[in-house]
């Protein structure tokens, strides 16, 4: 199996060491694989999981949604599932995208209208 250092890891999610440290601290990732000299090591999955988080993170979930859904998958015994919780967050996220288009939207026509004023 291949693994990787912290720095490594780094690189290759975009995360900085500090910010795998602080999700690691939180529960949201690891824990992970401890070299004889008590270094963390990362496989391909645990990269991939970061990739997850970094996803779902990007999407506007906050620390508390990304360590309620890593609880979720570890059979932490929460009041709902991982796809009920993945659904209600993404419908949140489509309403925000609904409501961000409607904005683009104005602005593009007030763009328009003062563009031709200027013109």
């Amino acid at each position: 199996m291949t693994t990787f250092t912290m720095q490594e890891a780094a690189a290759a999610t975009g995360l900085s060491p500090d910010a795998i440290r602080y999700y690691e601290d939180e529960g949201i990732i690891g824990p992970f694989e401890r070299s004889s000299s008590n270094h963390r090591r990362f496989s391909d999955s645990d990269l991939a999981w970061i990739g997850v988080v970094t996803c779902i993170r990007d999407a506007g979930l906050g620390i508390s949604d990304l360590r309620e859904f890593a609880t979720l998958l570890r059979g932490g015994g929460a009041p709902t599932d991982p796809v009920t919780f993945l659904r209600e967050r993404r419908a949140t996220l489509a309403a925000r995208a609904e409501a961000l288009h409607r904005a683009i939207d104005v602005l593009d026509d007030k763009i328009t209208h003062f563009g031709r004023r200027h013109e």
